[in-house]
């Protein structure tokens, strides 16, 4: 068992990066810290699960926007264009299933 805090964790930069929480063959598992504007343009990937920690943004999903906010939760099926741009200041975190 590990128990990671998200407060510790997370962080801002002028230019956005993930950083990866945790790693696996089968998962990966990103803390998104975005500040307004910034965005991970829409991308293909595998199954994906997202958690808006704070802050709100736009998800945009096989080419359809959608708001999201504190609280959201997004199931994304493997093969699907996703992508993220934040409104205001956004802590999220993701689940990339791989296997």
């Amino acid at each position: 068992m590990e128990i990671i805090d998200l407060n510790e964790k997370a962080g801002f930069a002028p230019e956005f990066f993930p950083r990866i929480l945790r790693v696996k063959p089968e998962y990966k598992v990103p803390l998104i810290c975005m500040e307004p504007g910034q965005e991970i343009p829409s991308h293909a990937s595998g199954t994906g699960v997202f958690y808006i920690v704070s802050g709100k943004g736009v998800m945009t999903v096989e080419g359809k926007e959608h708001e999201v906010k504190p609280g959201n939760m997004l199931f994304i099926e493997k093969g699907e264009a996703r992508g993220i741009r934040a409104v205001e200041r956004l802590v999220a975190f993701a689940v990339h299933i791989t296997g």
